[in-house]
């Protein structure tokens, strides 16, 4: 969930999109990240993916959900994430989080592939960084009981954060937090972290927007005389009141 100085998941590296959804599926979300996958065109052109070389007779393939354009040799199931309703619906309620966006975040982030790596450290479910592991007492980062857990509950506390704006939440969760305050609290221009915070709204099912807004006043001293400012944006540093709120 966090970024380095050289952009959005310089320091993760999650696979990303629809290769990464493909190859879970393709490897039914249980296989090792070691396992080897081959690739060929069929005689419509389609991708297919297999855990098992092309030897002579070309093996039978299964459409992909929402990959028309890619087959697996493996039959994959519609829908893996029933799996987890109970478990995300729990957690959602105990953190006062939408299960919809919980399950949004779930589905981009390791399209429900509880045993998710990333080449940087990101792991399970919600993929979560060691600093998170480590923050929320983590023993078995891919146990998804454990894993939703953290991942929830570090989501409730950067909606807390940002005053509930699902949208800079979702943007602190990708870019980190620092991201977001060094931009002026706005979502950073990162093209991966605006794309990943439009694909959430959309699958979460409604669009992410802030309980209310509220207008800062901040006074700085300049030249030795105080000098007052209003901004819609929480400022990230320095004293502040808010001086209207609206709902």
């Amino acid at each position: 969930m966090r970024i380095g100085k050289g952009g959005p998941r310089g320091a993760r590296g999650r696979p990303k999109g629809l290769p990464y959804l493909v190859l879970a599926l393709a490897l039914g979300f249980a296989a090792p990240a070691s396992a080897q996958i081959y690739t060929w065109r069929d005689a419509n052109g389609t991708l297919v993916l297999s855990n098992r070389p092309r030897q002579g007779a070309p093996l039978g393939s299964y459409a992909v959900p929402r990959a028309e354009t890619v087959r697996a040799t493996r039959l994959v199931p519609a829908d893996r994430s029933r799996a987890y309703d109970d478990l995300i619906s729990e957690h959602a309620r105990l953190n006062g989080v939408r299960t919809d966006l919980v399950r949004a975040v779930i589905q981009v982030e390791s399209a429900f592939n509880p045993y998710a790596q990333s080449p940087k450290g990101a792991l399970g479910l919600m993929q979560l960084m060691p600093a998170t592991v480590q923050q929320f007492g983590v023993i078995n980062p891919f146990n998804p009981i454990e894993n939703v857990r953290a991942g929830v509950a570090y989501l409730r506390r950067l909606l807390d954060r940002y005053e509930n704006d699902e949208k800079l939440a979702l943007a602190a969760y990708n870019a980190g937090p620092s991201a977001v305050d060094h931009h002026g609290q706005r979502i950073p221009p990162y093209r991966e972290t605006q794309n990943y915070v439009s694909k959430i709204n959309r699958i979460a099912g409604r669009s992410l927007e802030p309980r209310g807004t509220q207008i800062y006043k901040t006074t700085e001293i300049i030249d030795g005389r105080p000098v007052v400012r209003y901004t819609d944006k929480k400022p990230a540093t320095g004293d502040h009141d808010v001086v209207w709120r609206g709902w």
